[in-house]
């Protein structure tokens, strides 16, 4: 199994809509392009932020294919998690024939697991998966949180899951799993505000909403802190404090497409049942972007 090089700043990417709903293709690709311009280390599809449950499995396939044409060596992590495990499995094989890299895999949401719950989850995942795994916490979306005994007891045991997408915006449990994983098991932000925090204390970058809008800069940030470069990479998370403020004021990715349509990259159209960001998020987003 190869396991690819997942650190510094990996974009969860948008899925843009054209205005009567179809997915914009060519302002996909053209999003993916500025990524890779912008120097990110990785891609994220068919994430959270790609609004991935309002996606059918053939534009799933066909977005992942773009992002696989345009990024060239970047790895890409794909989600794929679902609330079962046949679904999971399912999504894996619907995609295997993609060049993913590794899968991202949510804590299945709705269920409520309990901890031992989901290690037998990402256990029976795991031995079914022919690429690597990384786990993504996010109790705001599933309604639960795995503790970081759950996480170091599947990081220890369980082969092929190589990582944590943690997502719980607590720094101190970001901190007791980077502490306690194995030396090659990889700790990601899944929160922007706490990228830089994280970091500091051992995890290796961020998958972020905020690189959507300025992928150099959150690159920039994540080059530095890798480097040990702290107040450089200080005064770079000090100027991008507003932007990630900006981009949860709604549901996400509500202001960070807002962002986009503002910038003219692609129009703020989501499918239901979100709905375009509100005038009050849009002027914020002008403020934070100069606009």
């Amino acid at each position: 199994m190869k396991i690819p090089e997942l650190k510094g700043c990996g974009t969860a990417l948008v899925t843009p809509f054209l205005k009567d709903g179809d997915v914009d293709y060519e302002a996909y690709g053209a999003l993916v392009e500025r990524q890779v311009a912008g120097g990110v280390d990785f891609l994220v599809p068919l994430g959270t932020t790609a609004e991935t449950p309002t996606l059918d499995p053939m534009e799933r396939l066909a977005l992942l294919d773009i992002t696989h044409d345009v990024a060239g060596k970047l790895p890409l992590l794909v989600g794929c998690g679902s609330n079962s495990v046949r679904g999971t499995l399912f999504n894996m094989q619907a995609l295997e024939g993609s060049a993913a890299d590794a899968w991202l895999v949510v804590v299945p949401f709705y269920n409520k697991p309990t901890q031992e719950g989901m290690y037998q989850y990402y256990k029976a995942i795991a031995a079914e998966s022919t690429k690597p795994i990384v786990m993504y916490n996010v109790p705001g979306r599933t309604g639960v949180n795995m503790l970081p005994e759950t996480a170091l007891r599947i990081a220890r045991e369980i082969p092929g899951v190589i990582g944590i997408k943690e997502a719980s915006g607590k720094l101190e449990q970001a901190a007791q799993i980077v502490a306690g994983a194995p030396s090659d098991f990889v700790v990601l932000s899944g929160d922007d505000d706490l990228t830089l925090d994280m970091m500091k204390a051992g995890a290796r970058g961020v998958i972020s909403v905020a690189s959507n809008i300025l992928p150099d800069k959150v690159s920039s940030l994540c080059a530095a802190a890798l480097e040990g470069r702290w107040p450089e990479a200080e005064a770079m998370n000090e100027a991008l404090k507003p932007l990630y403020k900006a981009c949860f004021v709604e549901s996400n990715p509500i202001p960070a497409k807002a962002a986009l349509s503002l910038m003219g990259f692609c129009s703020d159209a989501m499918r239901l049942p979100l709905v375009p960001a509100s005038e009050a998020t849009r002027e914020l987003m002008k403020s934070v972007l100069g606009l």
